[in-house]
């Protein structure tokens, strides 16, 4: 079970097993078989090492740090995520959003997975509990020539029960329920990363389309220099080189220009395989707000770590994996030991033969089966210390998934803090150099200036506003960035689909 969301399990502590007595078994055994029984159980209560985890809040081998070392945007708590992307001023990024959840073949697999995690559970719990099977039968025959033909119907009830004394069903069932939870939080991370994944489409083909935007009026600026500057050489005002200088301009303007809608097509035909779009009607809903970035509500991030790493599905599913491994390898162990069986039997049967009919109640009880694992080549002991091996790995993966949460945050909130302090001075510059290439170019039309400073300054303010525009689309995709870091969440009601705990 994992601890409150205020803590998150660092680390996992051995704990002992608990003692399993063993009962007087029905009828008469040799007593060499309650001698070898007495022994085990003694051994059992001296306290056989177990891995099931305790979870701790902290550990030298799996540390959390007190506080984050980047800057934090707002520095208040954090807030709830699971209607964070109603809050983007874009109800079509939503829309296309949801419609991926649907359509996205991970979070279906994921959705399987769980299936099928829920049917192993089920399964590991049925093999605690004892079988019962019901038998009816018939048959009518003559078995040798002084016998008349006679008729035998039956039916019956029969129990099976294998004694759990050592706890290898009880770890195979909590092994069962951890992958359960697994695979729950599996799911969760599979829907967060496909909203992340269309999201950031979208906020690249907006910027896109914006910065497609800019090269077209650069084109269409160089156009026109390279127009007048044609009729200018035309009546000798201007030198062939400059006409030259000109054409070379426009072409390049164009080149751009092309290279950019090419990426905008690319975006859009991913955006509709990611949210399964029909592409025509995608374009035409594109169309709507061309070139306009979404604008995100912006996140306040706590300042504990331990509470945001505690939310993450990755960092549970991994917690969850090092409890399945434990309880792998406490059932590993335990088949090392004697196991014991129990059946029985209850039936009614009827015979009619020559004109006589017999019939009554048949039961049973046993046998017992005690099998002794005396000799198996080392295979068990193998599996135990694979087992062992397995989950060692589990918490060493756990621990490397702390690591990589933490530098994922991290890394979020050291890239918002960049975009936030480059803003105003992108802004600045974005503006200086309109208002330069203004001047410029009215310079040029007076003849006091060259083209190769009014292409110099049309190259400056292109880039600038470029720029601007690109330092929007970074800054948008670094929140999404942030909010896939802290783990994301969704609508309670839409988690409960999948919630078999």
């Amino acid at each position: 079970m994992l601890p409150p969301t205020d803590v998150i399990p660092v680390a996992f502590m051995p704990r002992r097993r608990r003692a399993a007595g063993i009962g007087a078994l029905p009828g008469r055994k040799p007593q060499w078989l309650a001698t070898g029984l007495t022994i085990a159980a003694a051994a059992l209560l001296a306290g056989c090492a177990s891995t099931q985890p305790e979870t701790m809040p902290g550990s030298t081998a799996a540390p959390v740090a007190a506080q984050w070392h980047a800057p934090l945007p707002h520095g208040g708590q954090l807030g709830n995520l699971s209607r964070w992307w109603a809050q983007f001023d874009d109800p079509l990024m939503l829309r296309l959003i949801e419609e991926g959840q649907h359509a996205s073949p991970t979070v279906a697999q994921a959705a399987a997975r769980i299936a099928d995690a829920q049917a192993a559970r089920v399964a590991q719990n049925a093999a605690l509990l004892p079988s019962l099977d019901a038998s009816v039968s018939a048959s009518r025959g003559r078995p040798d020539l002084e016998t008349p033909v006679g008729t035998e119907t039956s039916a019956g009830l029969q129990l099976g029960w294998e004694l759990d004394l050592f706890g290898a069903g009880r770890a195979a069932a909590d092994a069962a329920r951890a992958r359960l939870a697994s695979s729950q939080s599996g799911w969760h991370d599979a829907r967060v990363s496909i909203a992340a994944e269309i999201a950031t489409t979208y906020v690249e083909l907006r910027a896109c389309e914006a910065l497609a935007e800019q090269a077209e009026i650069d084109a269409r600026s160089r156009a026109r220099t390279a127009q007048v500057t044609r009729l200018a050489t035309a009546s000798g005002f201007r030198a062939p080189a400059e006409e030259n200088l000109a054409n070379a301009s426009a072409a390049q303007g164009n080149v751009t220009l092309i290279e950019q809608r090419t990426q905008c097509e690319l975006l859009i035909k991913a955006l509709s395989a990611l949210a399964a779009q029909d592409e025509a009607a995608l374009r035409r809903e594109l169309s709507t707000a061309t070139g306009r970035l979404p604008q995100p509500a912006e996140l306040a991030v706590t300042a504990m770590p331990a509470e945001v790493l505690a939310q993450r599905p990755d960092i549970i599913a991994a917690a969850h994996d090092v409890v399945a491994a434990s309880a792998d390898s406490d059932q590993a162990q335990a088949q090392r030991w004697p196991r014991i069986a129990l059946t029985g039997s209850i039936g009614t049967t009827r015979i009619v033969s020559g004109g006589i009919s017999t019939n009554g109640s048949v039961w049973s009880i046993g046998p017992v089966t005690v099998t002794l694992p005396l000799f198996d080549g080392g295979t068990r002991r193998a599996n135990a210390e694979a087992a062992r091996a397995r989950y060692e790995a589990a918490t060493t993966v756990y621990a490397a998934r702390l690591r990589e949460a933490t530098r994922d945050v991290e890394d979020a909130l050291v890239m918002l803090d960049s975009t936030a302090k480059r803003s105003g001075d992108a802004a600045i510059a974005a503006t200086g150099f309109e208002r330069s290439y203004q001047a410029t170019e009215a310079s040029y039309h007076a003849g006091t200036a060259s083209l190769f400073e009014l292409e110099d300054a049309r190259r400056s303010m292109v880039a600038a506003q470029s720029a601007v525009i690109e330092l929007q689309r970074e800054r948008i995709a670094t929140w999404i960035r942030l909010y896939r870091a802290l783990g994301g969440s969704w609508p309670a009601d839409e988690d409960k689909e999948h919630d078999n705990e």
